[in-house]
């Protein structure tokens, strides 16, 4: 008679575990949220200013704590890590949820970290979350600012971009007119407080426009930019296309000059009052590219949020 082979303990077992629960939306004790963060550092310093992706891959706007249409998201594009993703920032504030979806998408990252990319968006920095609801929330949840900091100290790691196949430029907000090449965003210091201004703030903040060349961005950090200023950048770095998110797009997703940059918003009925459609882009093995639109998850107890109009500038 052979001998049983003894089986391994799995070493990811309690990581597994506190993924499981934060599918069910619930929170994990601030001990495991500042251990699950020193991981998760140890494998964002490694990552670039531009992080390589390779597809295929599903990209994805902002999500802003709205956690149940997070779990609709994943149930349509697929669960990590059957399906690789690239997220373009803005996981916390305006929704209810914000303490949940970060830590579910830190917690996959430190799972499967080359199966999923955060980048950093404007919502991921000290000043704003104080403002728009993830710092209230930690309070709320936790007692305590402990886990925003935890949190915040961490969001200065995240990647500021991502190349999927050295074709498509993905990023939170915009170009910046200090930034011509890709190389020049390789050199950024990126471990800091976003700036109120310079190259790592417009990369979080600026926006695509209908006019031509730069121009001052009614959201007071960040410029706009036109067809012209996308095209040189596309052109200069072989790019065949910009992906972002930043902004609220009635239909998911919006495609502007002339096909060169695409907007994608990953929050449906955004603050649970804006009526819009969320989307995310599949690109496939050959680059081909798929829009996927959803509507928002019932609601599951989601309170009344009062805290402002969306002013749709953050």
């Amino acid at each position: 008679m052979s001998v049983p082979a003894i089986v391994a303990a799995n070493p990811h077992a309690g990581l597994d575990g506190q993924i499981s629960q934060l599918h069910e939306c619930k929170p994990l004790a601030e001990n495991e949220v500042r251990a699950l963060c020193e991981k998760a550092r140890e494998i964002l310093i490694e990552e670039s200013n531009v992080q390589p992706v390779k597809c295929p891959v599903t990209i994805c706007g902002d999500v802003h704590g709205q956690f149940h249409d997070l779990a609709e998201l994943f149930r349509i594009g697929g669960k990590t890590p059957d399906t690789n993703y690239c997220f373009l920032g803005d996981y916390v504030d305006r929704g209810y949820y914000s303490v949940e979806t970060v830590t579910l998408l830190v917690a996959l990252k430190v799972r499967y970290p080359d199966r999923i990319t955060i980048l950093r968006g404007n919502h991921e920095s000290r000043q704003i979350t104080q403002v728009y609801g993830f710092y209230d929330e930690c309070l709320r949840k936790y007692g305590n600012a402990n886990v925003w900091k935890i949190f915040t100290d961490l969001f200065d790691y995240f990647p500021l971009t991502a190349l999927v196949e050295n074709q498509i430029f993905c990023l939170h907000g915009g170009l910046s007119p200090s930034i011509d090449s890709l190389d020049h965003i390789r050199d950024l210091d990126r471990v800091q407080e976003v700036p109120h201004e310079g190259p790592m703030c417009d990369l979080l903040w600026s926006d695509p426009d209908d006019r031509c060349g730069w121009g001052i961005s009614p959201r007071g950090a960040g410029y706009t930019f036109g067809q012209d200023i996308s095209e040189q950048f596309n052109h200069n770095n072989s790019l065949k296309l910009v992906a972002r998110a930043h902004q609220l797009v009635m239909e998911g997703y919006n495609w502007c000059h002339d096909h060169k940059v695409v907007t994608i918003f990953s929050a449906p009925n955004y603050c649970y009052r804006c009526g819009n459609m969320a989307a995310i882009l599949e690109v496939d093995d050959n680059m081909g590219h798929t829009f996927i639109q959803f509507e928002p998850a019932p609601r599951r107890g989601e309170p009344d949020v009062t805290r402002r109009t969306p002013d749709y500038f953050l």
